[in-house]
């Protein structure tokens, strides 16, 4: 079977599962090939060997179940990075670089020192420690699994200024203050239409109790004991939130609260800082 034909089979199978059944065909057989997609095209007539077809029919058939690219692939772009993906972690989204678009752009110390609460791969982390390498930088996660996973991801894009810990929220971060605190927390709630579509990834760093808001409450609440006096607090959000994130974010003595549409023009992120 050549390059094409195994573009056309794998372009049909996924035409159920996604709108985007021939990028993502592209996507699985360039990484499986190791090589760029530009590639498929100058090659499509090249023969793949039975080693590479029968992983290739062990991953298409994964992506039919409706198994996300980037669980199968084990890797997925966000903002100019590209980061390990695992099942233990929540995929990486464009609508969350709005976070790292946001605190690009505030006032910050040259040597910021940073909190990315629940990090998951890294992501926001590892994206302002990359883009800002003057910055100080510590992420955290509650699960063991995605702290080693945002570890290697670390490591591998040699972030020496992004320390990365175990945490529920601020529980090991001691009397520490920071210029800036970002989080995407869980924030949908558990009888939330969309959450059967996001049955792959892990429901933890999905759902949040009292409407979604639950985790959400809990930081509003904390994040001021670890801010400087200026210091920020940005956070992502669902759609339908960002009032009763504002409100939260009042409540808890923020001033210049505002908040943000995403690429698609949902409300995404709100936040605010202790200075007036």
């Amino acid at each position: 079977m050549t390059l094409s034909q195994w573009l056309q089979h794998a372009a049909y199978q996924l035409k159920p599962v996604s709108e985007l059944a021939a990028d993502d065909a592209r996507l699985l057989l360039a990484h499986q090939l190791k090589v760029n997609t530009s590639y498929l095209y100058s090659h499509s007539d090249d023969s793949l060997t039975n080693a590479n077809l029968v992983a290739l029919t062990q991953q298409l058939a994964r992506a039919v179940q409706g198994e996300p690219l980037a669980y199968i692939i084990g890797q997925w772009p966000f903002w100019n990075i590209e980061l390990e993906v695992a099942a233990c972690t929540l995929i990486p989204r464009p609508d969350t670089e709005l976070l790292v678009e946001k605190a690009l752009a505030l006032p910050l110390p040259t040597a910021a020192k940073v909190l990315d609460l629940g990090t998951g791969t890294g992501a926001i982390a590892l994206a302002l420690a990359c883009n800002r390498p003057l910055w100080q930088i510590i992420a955290t996660d509650n699960v063991a699994t995605a702290v080693a996973l945002a570890g290697r991801n670390a490591q591998r894009l040699a972030a020496n200024n992004c320390t990365v810990l175990q945490s529920d929220w601020f529980s090991a971060l001691h009397n520490q203050q920071f210029d800036l605190i970002l989080s995407n927390p869980p924030y949908i709630d558990v009888d939330d239409a969309h959450l059967p579509a996001l049955r792959h990834e892990p429901l933890s760093a999905l759902v949040a109790a009292d409407q979604g808001l639950a985790d959400l409450a809990t930081i509003c609440r904390q994040a001021a004991g670890h801010l400087t006096a200026a210091g920020w607090l940005w956070l992502e959000h669902g759609y339908n939130q960002a009032a009763a994130v504002r409100q939260l974010l009042t409540a808890a003595g923020f001033q210049q609260v505002q908040s943000f549409k995403d690429y698609g023009g949902n409300w995404r992120i709100s936040g605010g800082c202790l200075a007036p």
